[in-house]
């Protein structure tokens, strides 16, 4: 690839800084933390004294009040490590904002900060095991009882939910009253009535603490109500643009990482005689998923460069979302194959970069939600 207009060189001095955190705090312990199903507590503590979480956070809130590209850089370089056990995306990207554009000052002070810090890690609980995509379909419900909210239900899937120190969760408020019938609360650990499952053993992904989290007469004081009442699902429409582009990233820059591997194998290792690299179709392969990636990452930039001015909508977001990790799948699969045999073996990096591509398609909405947004879009063109 060539130099990427969308970053500055204060931008490439943030990612080199990123990537040297990874490979001495990170790498070496990839197989621990695969191992017992979750990273290090300590490893979020010391990417949070570096400045690597929440960067877009204004200073006062214990961020550095800077734009969505350093958030990109450190969802690139953790993918293309494959360290996809470490959450810090989801943390960043996703919950901190919500927390920022929604949260009264007292809740932007109690949390924010300490999450830069990486004292406490935050998830975020929408998905339930009848749901899945279909968040209409909800039953979490939060009723207001003598001036607290007591919370019943549960969720599945939760990325960070093992660890969570805090979490998100989507309520069902107002039964009957159709898209304003969610609302967001914010839930600390240790709060009586909320208990987390040990993390779920995944086919991939296996450093990543995923688990279900229970609510069972939880009880919340008025003040951990995340903005309106009866205005989560709006929020969760504003916000989702940005959680899909940070998968659109990261799909990009894994994909490039697996090919960068196989084209370094497929040069070392011989077949018949010869190098699998000076076969015709080997070429051929290569040359189709470089041209893909090359496009993809125009596409993925144009995205971010239009984020950080404001512009990317929700299809545009599904477009990036749909079309990277569509990609991501392929060159996964495809560089699987190059290996022959030793892709499938855990010890090589593409068998298990294979097997962390796959659920890309699936969070953050299904690649099929994502055509029915780019469909809908379509039909309602005048």
């Amino acid at each position: 690839m060539t130099e990427r207009s969308v970053y500055d060189s204060y931008h490439e001095m943030f990612r080199t800084d990123v990537r040297k955190f990874l490979e001495t705090e990170a790498e070496p312990h990839r197989e621990a933390w695969e191992a017992q199903g979750h990273v290090d507590r300590s490893v979020w503590q010391k990417a949070g004294e570096l400045g690597f979480l929440c960067p877009t956070m204004p200073e006062a809130y214990g961020g550095v009040d800077g734009d969505f590209r350093f958030n990109s850089i450190v969802d690139e370089e953790v993918y293309r490590a494959g360290l996809t056990g470490l959450g810090f995306g989801l943390h960043s990207d996703i919950v901190a904002p919500y927390i920022l554009h929604y949260g009264s000052d007292d809740l932007k002070q109690r949390y924010l900060p300490a999450m830069a810090r990486g004292e406490k890690i935050a998830a975020i609980a929408m998905t339930e095991p009848g749901t899945g995509s279909d968040l209409q379909g909800i039953k979490t419900n939060a009723v207001l009882r003598d001036g607290q909210w007591v919370l019943n239900g549960s969720k599945t899937f939760i990325t960070n939910g093992y660890m969570a120190d805090v979490a998100i969760v989507v309520a069902k408020t107002d039964p009957d009253a159709g898209s304003k019938a969610f609302s967001l609360f914010l839930v600390d650990a240790g709060t009586p009535g909320f208990e987390k499952g040990q993390p779920l053993k995944k086919v991939g992904m296996k450093a990543q603490d995923t688990a279900e989290l229970f609510f069972n007469d939880c009880r919340l004081d008025a003040g951990q109500l995340l903005g309106e009442r009866g205005m989560g699902l709006m929020y969760l429409m504003k916000e989702l643009p940005q959680e899909r582009l940070s998968v659109a990233v990261g799909a990009v820059a894994h994909a490039q990482s697996l090919l960068s591997q196989t084209l370094a194998y497929v040069k070392e290792r011989n077949a018949f005689g010869k190098a699998i690299a000076s076969f015709q179709n080997t070429q051929f392969k290569l040359a189709e998923m470089d041209s893909e990636l090359t496009v993809m990452q125009v596409f993925v930039d144009q995205c971010l460069a239009w984020h950080i001015d404001g512009k990317l909508d929700a299809v545009m977001a599904a477009k990036a979302k749909y079309l990277a990790s569509d990609l991501q799948c392929k060159v996964a699969d495809e560089c699987v194959q190059l290996h022959g045999g030793y892709g499938y073996m855990w010890e090589y990096p593409v068998a298990r970069g294979w097997v962390d591509s796959r659920v890309q398609r699936i969070y953050a909405g299904t690649n099929e939600i994502m055509k029915l947004i780019i469909s809908r879009s379509l039909l309602d063109r005048q």
